[in-house]
C-alpha cells in the first residue's frame, strides 16, 4: 500500500470550547457591543479554531464553514437572495438585514427555519421566489484569504452545492428546479473562477441532497451542473461531498466530472462499500471516505476502521484516498478534555471533534507507517472500548426481559378518539377554541442562578423547592389573569427538556461542556444514552401536583416523549434506535401512570423531534414511523379515556406524515408552524385532520410581539381547513428563551385574538 493517504475534515464546531460564539452574538444582540467588536471577537474565535485543526496535522482544513448564524443563510445572502420584506437595497447584505432574516425584526417576520436533513441542527430556509441571484459577496474567498494570511493555512473552501441549495429552498415550484439552476449557474461559476484566480487548489462543494431520493431527471440536472462547472473552471479541483446516507445512482455520481467524491461509510448501511466492490472506482478520481462518525460521540473501533481502510485500498490506491469524518463535526461537541467529572470507563470511550481528528491522524499513521508503529495507541483504544462495553449498567437483565416482551405491551387507548372526545368534553367543559401554552415560561437569570446555587450546594433542597414553588405560583396566577383556559406550571425546575428526564432515568450520563448548536445561538447539551434505560422514581409529579393545587383550571403535566429523548440524545451504538426508543417508552409509561394517579389528567408528551429522525430514503420511512408511533403509544395508551393526552411537534414538513401523526392518537397536538403556517394549513386542506390540534399562532423564536390582527388572520386561515370544535389556540413552542414583558404581551394578544375568533364563529359552524 502506498504511504500517501491524506486526511481532511468537512467542518468544525462553530460555538467554541466555552460557547464563546454564542456569548459574542447574544451580547451584540442585546446592544452591549457594536458591530466592530462583534467582528473582532468572531475573527479571534475563528483563528483559534483554524489553529486547533492545523495542530491535528490535517491535509485538508475546511474554510467558510464558520458562520454568524447559519451556513444556508450565508449562502442565500452571498447570492443576494433577500425577501422584499427586509428592504434590502441590493449589493452586499448588511449584518442587520442578515440577523433580521434569521430572527425577525420590528417590521418583518423571520424566515422559516427547519431541520438540516435528519439532524437536530436547524437552518434558515432560503426564499428564492423570483429573485435574480448575483454574487453579493464571495464568502469562501474571504475565508480563504483570512486563513492564509492569519494562519498560513492553504485551506479548502466549502460551498453549499447548487443542487442542494435549491432542493432545500422555497418560493418556487419543484417543476422549475432546472430553470432556477440555470439562473444560479453563472453565479456559481463566477464564485469558483474568483477562487481559482486567487490560487485556491481544492473546493469542497457539499451536495448532501444526493443521499435523498433522487430521480433520473434530478440526476441529469446534477450532471449538467457539474459538467458546466468543469467546462467553465476546468483547472479547479472540486470535491463533491455527500454525507448522512448512501447516494442513489452510485455509478453515475462516481462518474461526475469532478476531482473527488466524498461518501459516508458510517451511516450508509454498508451500501457504499458494496457498490465499490461491485463497480470499482474511477481511476481519475480521489475517494474521500467518511470513516469516523461525525454525528455521535463514541470512540471508534480502530481495528474495524483499519479493516475498512484495507477493503477500500483494494479499489483505491492510498494516494487517491482521503480519510475524513462522515460529516461536518458541527454535530458534536468540541473536546472531551474538560470532562473531568466522568468516570474513566466512560470518558475514555468518548470522542468529540478534537478526538475524532486525533483518530484520523492515528489511522493515517497506521496506514503510512504500519500498525506496529502505533501498536500501543491501538491497544489503548481497544482496552478503553472493552472496559466501557463491560459496564454492568449496559447489560441489565431486567431491562432486557422487558424489552423482550415489548410485543405484548398494549398501545391502544380504551376508547377511539371520537368517543374519548365526547367524554372529555363533558369532563373538562372547555370553551370553543381553548387557549393554552406549550409548557415552559421564561427562564430568568434569577431562575438559572437559583438552580446553579442548588447544584453547587449553596442552596439547600428546601430553599430551592420553595423558590421553584414561588415561581410556579406566580406563573399560575399570571396565566389565570391573562385568561388562559389550560395552564402549565412553567417548568422552572428544568433545564433542557431532554436533559431533565435523562437526569432522572437510569442509563444516561451528562457532560459538563458537551454543547452543540441547535439553531442560531441556541446551544444544547445533549444527554448521552450509554446504558439500559429504566424508570427509577416519579420525575414530574411533585411540581405538577403543586401547580394543580393552586387553580381550579386544568394544569397539564409535561413530559418529553420517547422518540424526542432518543433523537435529541447521543445514543449508544450497540443497540438499534428502535430498541432504545422502546426502553424509554416503557419508562415513560410508568411516569404517565404516576401523573394520572396523582390527579393530573391532562398530560402533554412532547414529540418535537419525530420527523427529524425520519430516514432520508423514502423506502425506510414506513419502518421508522411505525416504531416511532408505537413508542409514543406505549408511553401514553394506558390512561383512562377521560385523561387527555397532548403532544407537541416542531418545525417540519408534515404533509408526508399526517397519517402517522393521526396514528399517534393524541387527543390534542400542537404544531410549531408560525413561520410556515400557510404551507401546513394547505396540507390539512388537502388531507384533513380529525383530532384536536393547535397550529401555533405566533413565533416564539423571535423577540417580536405580533399584533392581535396578525394572530386573528392565522386563526381564520386555519379554521377554513380545520373543525373549530377541535382547534386550540397556542404559541408555536415553549417560552423558555423569551423575556417576561414580551411573553405577557404576546399571550394577552393571543387570548384577545381567540376571544374575537369565538365571537365570529356562528353557532351553525360550531355545531355542524
Amino acid at each position: 500500500m502506498s504511504n500517501q493517504v491524506r486526511t481532511g475534515s468537512l467542518g468544525y464546531p462553530r460555538i467554541g470550547e466555552q460557547r464563546e460564539w454564542k456569548k459574542a452574538l447574544e451580547t451584540f444582540w442585546a446592544g452591549k457591543t457594536d458591530e466592530k467588536a462583534l467582528l473582532s471577537e468572531m475573527e479571534t474565535l475563528l483563528l483559534g479554531q483554524l489553529r486547533r485543526q492545523q495542530a491535528k496535522g490535517l491535509d485538508f482544513i475546511p474554510l467558510n464553514d464558520f458562520t454568524y448564524y447559519d451556513h444556508m443563510l450565508d449562502t442565500a445572502v452571498m447570492f443576494g437572495i433577500v425577501p422584499e420584506r427586509y428592504g434590502h437595497p441590493g449589493g452586499k447584505v448588511s449584518l442587520d438585514t442578515y440577523f433580521a432574516m434569521a430572527r425577525g425584526s420590528a417590521g418583518a417576520v423571520a424566515s422559516e427555519m427547519t431541520k438540516w436533513f435528519n439532524t437536530n441542527y436547524h437552518y434558515i430556509v432560503p426564499e428564492i421566489g423570483e429573485s435574480k441571484p448575483y454574487l453579493a459577496e464571495n464568502k469562501p474567498l474571504a475565508a480563504y484569504r483570512f486563513a492564509k494570511e492569519q494562519a498560513g493555512i492553504e485551506g479548502r473552501p466549502v460551498v453549499v452545492g447548487l443542487y442542494t441549495f435549491l432542493r432545500l429552498s422555497k418560493g418556487f415550484a419543484s417543476s422549475r428546479l432546472a430553470e432556477k439552476a440555470e439562473q444560479f449557474l453563472p453565479v456559481y461559476v463566477q464564485l469558483l473562477q474568483e477562487l481559482k484566480q486567487e490560487g485556491v487548489q481544492w473546493v469542497q462543494i457539499d451536495e448532501p441532497a444526493l443521499v435523498q431520493d433522487t430521480s433520473l431527471e434530478q440526476l441529469r440536472l446534477v450532471q449538467h451542473i457539474y459538467a458546466e462547472l468543469r467546462r467553465q473552471v476546468p483547472d479547479l479541483r472540486i470535491l463533491l461531498q455527500t454525507y448522512f446516507e448512501a447516494v442513489d445512482h452510485f455509478e453515475q455520481v462516481a462518474a461526475l466530472p469532478v476531482a473527488a467524491i466524498g461518501l459516508d461509510f458510517v451511516h450508509d448501511g454498508g451500501k457504499h462499500l458494496e457498490q465499490l466492490e461491485r463497480h470499482g472506482w474511477p481511476q481519475d478520481k480521489v475517494l474521500a471516505a467518511g470513516i469516523i462518525d461525525g454525528r455521535n460521540v463514541w470512540r471508534s473501533d480502530l481495528d474495524a476502521k483499519l479493516e475498512l481502510i484495507g477493503r477500500l485500498s483494494a479499489y483505491v490506491p492510498a494516494d487517491r484516498l482521503i480519510l475524513q469524518p462522515s460529516s461536518s463535526l458541527l454535530h458534536v461537541p468540541v473536546t472531551v478534555d474538560r470532562e473531568d467529572k466522568l468516570k474513566p470507563e466512560i470518558k475514555d470511550a468518548l470522542a468529540f471533534a478534537d478526538q475524532k481528528l486525533d483518530e484520523l491522524a492515528l489511522l493515517a499513521r497506521a496506514v503510512r507507517e504500519g500498525r506496529d508503529a502505533v501498536a500501543s495507541e491501538l491497544a489503548a483504544a481497544r482496552d478503553a472500548l472493552t472496559r466501557f462495553r463491560s459496564l454492568p449498567e449496559r447489560n441489565r437483565t431486567d431491562v432486557a426481559e422487558r424489552l423482550a416482551g415489548i410485543a405484548q405491551v398494549g398501545d391502544t387507548r380504551s376508547l377511539p378518539f371520537a368517543e374519548r372526545f365526547k367524554v372529555q368534553q363533558e369532563k373538562w367543559k372547555l370553551p370553543l377554541l381553548p387557549t393554552t401554552t406549550i409548557g415552559s415560561f421564561p427562564q430568568t437569570m434569577e431562575v438559572r442562578q437559583a438552580r446553579q446555587q442548588w447544584r453547587k450546594g449553596s442552596l439547600d433542597d428546601a430553599a430551592y423547592e420553595a423558590f421553584v414553588n414561588q415561581e410556579i405560583e406566580s406563573c399560575i396566577r399570571l396565566q389565570e389573569e391573562i385568561g388562559l383556559d389550560v395552564l402549565v406550571h412553567g417548568e422552572f425546575e428544568r433545564t433542557d427538556m431532554v436533559e431533565f428526564f435523562g437526569e432522572k432515568l437510569a442509563g444516561f450520563f451528562f457532560t459538563a461542556n458537551g454543547w452543540v448548536q441547535s439553531y442560531g445561538s441556541r446551544c444544547v447539551k445533549p444527554p448521552v444514552i450509554y446504558a439500559d434505560v429504566a424508570f427509577v422514581e416519579p420525575m414530574t409529579v411533585k411540581e405538577s401536583a403543586y401547580a394543580q393545587s393552586l387553580s381550579s383550571r386544568p394544569v397539564k403535566g409535561m413530559l418529553t416523549g420517547p422518540v424526542t429523548i432518543l433523537n435529541w440524545s447521543f445514543v449508544r451504538d450497540d443497540l438499534s434506535r428502535e430498541q432504545v426508543s422502546s426502553q424509554i417508552a416503557l419508562a415513560l409509561r410508568q411516569e404517565v401512570e404516576a401523573l394520572e394517579g396523582a390527579g393530573i389528567e391532562m398530560i402533554q408528551v412532547d414529540e418535537p423531534a419525530v420527523r427529524e429522525g425520519l430516514p432520508l430514503k423514502g423506502s425506510d420511512h414506513e419502518h421508522y414511523l411505525n416504531w416511532a408511533v408505537r413508542s409514543f403509544r406505549i408511553a401514553t395508551a394506558s390512561v383512562r379515556a377521560t385523561t387527555q393526552i397532548h403532544t407537541h411537534m416542531c418545525y417540519c414538513e408534515f404533509h408526508d406524515m399526517i397519517d402517522s401523526i393521526t396514528a399517534m392518537d393524541a387527543d390534542v397536538i400542537s404544531i410549531e408552524t408560525s413561520r410556515s403556517h400557510g404551507e401546513l394549513i394547505a396540507s390539512f386542506e388537502l388531507q384533513g385532520y380529525d383530532h384536536g390540534i393547535g397550529l401555533g399562532v405566533y413565533d416564539i423564536h423571535s423577540p417580536r410581539v405580533p399584533d392581535v390582527r396578525e394572530m386573528e388572520d392565522m386563526i381564520d386561515r386555519a379554521l377554513k381547513a380545520l373543525d373549530p370544535r377541535l382547534f386550540w389556540i397556542n404559541p408555536d413552542c415553549g417560552l423558555k428563551t423569551r423575556g417576561w414583558p414580551e411573553t405577557e404581551k404576546s399571550l394577552r394578544h393571543m387570548v384577545e385574538a381567540a376571544l374575537a375568533a369565538r365571537e365570529r364563529l356562528q353557532p351553525a359552524q360550531v355545531n355542524s
